[in-house]
C-alpha cells in the first residue's frame, strides 16, 4: 500500500523522516489507543482467527452497507495486497489474514497494524499520525484524540482530523459513546457503522 501511494505528497505538519517510504515504529504505550481501535474496527480481534464470521452475517443482512473486515484482514491488505475492491482480492485476503494469525500471535498482528496503517495522505502508522495530528506521541494521546485516530481508519484520505473532519468527528463521538459505556450520546445516523461489542459490565478496562 505504501508502494501504491508513494505518489502521494507527505502531510507537511510532519517531519520528512517520519514518513520517508517507512512506518514509525511504536515503543510507547499504546493499549488506549489499541482499544479504541478494536471498539471501531473489529469488537472480537481478540477471539476470532482472522476472519470474523459473525461481522460477515450481520454485513450481509445490512445489504452491504457496512464492512466486516477484521483487523487482520486489514493488515493483510496493507502489507500484501491493495485497495482494489475485487472478489479475487477479497479472497487472497482472507487467506493471508488466515496465515498470519497461524504465524503471528494477537499482539504482534496489532503491533504490525499500527505500524502500517493508512491515516491521511502519506501518513502512515500511529505514532506519526499522533505527531501529524496532534504534535504527541501516542503515549500521550487523551481519550477523544485516540478515538479520533481510530475514527480515521475507514476513510483516511477523505476525513481526517485536518481534512473534511466531519464524517470523523461523528464516528469518533459514536466510538467514544462506546468506550465509556452508553454515556456519551450516538449520532444515529452511524450506529450500524461500527460493530457491537461486548456490554460496558464486560469491557476490557481502560
Amino acid at each position: 500500500m505504501m508502494r501504491l501511494r508513494a505518489d502521494v505528497q507527505t502531510c507537511q505538519r510532519v517531519a520528512r523522516q517520519l514518513h520517508d517510504g517507512t512506518t514509525a515504529r511504536l515503543h510507547e504505550d499504546t493499549h488506549l489507543l489499541q482499544r479504541m481501535i478494536i471498539i471501531a474496527e473489529d469488537s472480537r480481534f481478540k477471539t476470532h482467527h482472522g476472519i470474523d464470521f459473525i461481522e460477515l452475517r450481520d454485513a450481509w443482512a445490512a445489504g452491504g452497507h457496512r464492512g466486516a473486515s477484521t483487523i487482520t484482514q486489514q493488515l493483510a491488505k496493507n502489507l500484501y495486497l491493495s485497495p482494489s475492491r475485487s472478489i479475487f482480492r477479497k479472497l487472497k485476503e482472507a487467506v493471508t489474514a488466515v496465515r498470519l494469525e497461524l504465524a503471528l500471535s494477537k499482539d504482534r498482528i496489532m503491533q504490525l497494524y499500527l505500524d502500517n496503517a493508512e491515516l491521511g495522505a502519506g501518513v502512515w502508522g500511529m505514532e506519526a499520525a499522533s505527531r501529524a495530528y496532534f504534535g504527541e506521541s501516542v503515549s500521550a494521546l487523551t481519550a477523544n484524540q485516540a478515538a479520533e485516530l481510530a475514527a480515521t481508519l475507514p476513510q483516511p484520505r477523505t476525513s481526517n482530523p485536518t481534512f473534511r473532519p466531519a464524517r470523523m468527528l461523528e464516528r469518533r463521538d459514536l466510538i467514544l459513546a462506546r468506550y465509556y459505556g452508553g454515556k456519551t450520546p450516538v449520532p444515529p445516523a452511524l450506529e450500524d457503522s461500527i460493530p457491537e461489542i461486548l456490554p460496558s459490565s464486560r469491557r476490557l478496562s481502560p
